[in-house]
């Protein structure tokens, strides 16, 4: 999915000659910084979401609201699966790497974001740079595979009930510690590749935070393929994800089917649908956002759709979760009494 959308740019940015489709309010703040012998930047330009202070200040209201649902929704969830002992099952135990992933994923992008807002400026680091880069990759790639391991939690639950008991604390822990490790190194390795690729394109990026494919539009000549050929490598992964998604999702419906009483069966989805909910929102928003036309992409555009994708979803998550989950409703509703009875 990232390669194709790389494979894009590459291709816009030969025939267009790097020629920069910036709206007029961005062009007059888009001075590119001139490049060193080096051909690495002290720092990047960030691509602002209006021209005016008092337009980023509402935007910075936006942003902190935002952030602030995030990261109570996602709070709430991790704490009350942590401290209330019916939740202690395997699909919980995802749920709170979910939540804690969410977390981190949402404040990889968003806090930069506010301070730009609120202090009117586009700069960030070198090294801010490549350390969100390496985060943001870490946790979108961590909540792909969480979500694929929570598909198979499902498959188990629901297609082979008898075997469900034989996945104790030690296998879910042994399958998210695997999900987070090979996650680390996917995120060392790219950040790594890319960062050391030599930049001859200036340093203004058409995104409101770091990631890869902005990056590689300003690398030089053919550099960048050492690049493309790890990123082939993780469409392929990528791919087999998500083929074992849709093919584990088949076989759940087809069991639910089969159960005879309608009680049985809305039960089973009940346990299904958020999961599947989560899992459309994310690979629906990133298809999209890089797998578009070239001939519809802006930066406006590209803006809208990089909040949608690395935004939105850890907003909503907890509350698709929680929505058709009466015991989890019942454990937040519970901290949520003990919290203010606590302090009030």
């Amino acid at each position: 999915m990232f390669s194709v959308k790389y494979s894009l740019v590459f291709a816009q940015r030969s025939l267009c000659n790097m020629s920069l489709s910036f709206p007029t309010w961005t062009r007059n703040h888009a001075q590119r910084q001139p490049m060193s012998n080096s051909s690495f930047p002290n720092e990047f330009l960030l691509l602002p979401f209006a021209d005016t202070h008092e337009l980023q200040l509402l935007h910075f209201g936006l942003f902190l609201g935002i952030y602030l649902a995030a990261l109570l929704g996602n709070g709430l969830i991790l704490t009350a699966v942590a401290c209330d002992h019916r939740l202690h099952t395997p699909m919980y135990f995802f749920l709170l790497n979910l939540a804690l992933i969410d977390m981190g994923s949402v404040s990889t992008t968003v806090p930069k974001a506010m301070a730009n807002f609120l202090w009117d400026t586009r700069a960030i680091s070198y090294a801010g740079c490549a350390t969100q880069v390496f985060f943001f990759v870490v946790f979108v790639a961590a909540e792909f595979s969480l979500l694929t391991i929570m598909a198979y939690d499902r498959y188990v639950a629901i297609c082979k009930p008898l075997h469900y008991g034989t996945m104790d604390s030690r296998t879910c822990v042994n399958m998210a510690a695997a999900a987070w490790g090979s996650t680390f190194l996917y995120a060392v390795l790219h950040t790594t590749n890319t960062f050391s690729l030599p930049l001859c394109q200036g340093n203004a990026l058409d995104q409101f935070f770091c990631e890869i494919p902005q990056i590689l539009k300003l690398s030089c000549s053919d550099a960048y393929l050492r690049e493309v050929r790890l990123l082939v490598v993780s469409a392929c992964l990528l791919f087999g994800c998500f083929a074992f998604l849709v093919l584990s999702y088949v076989q759940i419906f087809r069991a639910v089917l089969r159960i005879p009483s309608q009680q049985g069966r809305h039960k089973a989805f009940s346990t299904c649908l958020p999961h599947l909910a989560i899992v459309s929102l994310f690979l629906i928003t990133v298809t999209f956002a890089y797998l578009k036309p070239s001939s519809i992409s802006s930066s406006s555009l590209n803006l809208l759709l990089a909040v949608l994708y690395s935004v939105v979803p850890p907003t909503l998550n907890p509350l698709i979760y929680s929505m058709r989950n009466q015991v989890l409703k019942d454990a937040v509703w519970k901290l949520m009494t003990w919290i203010f009875f606590q302090y009030s």
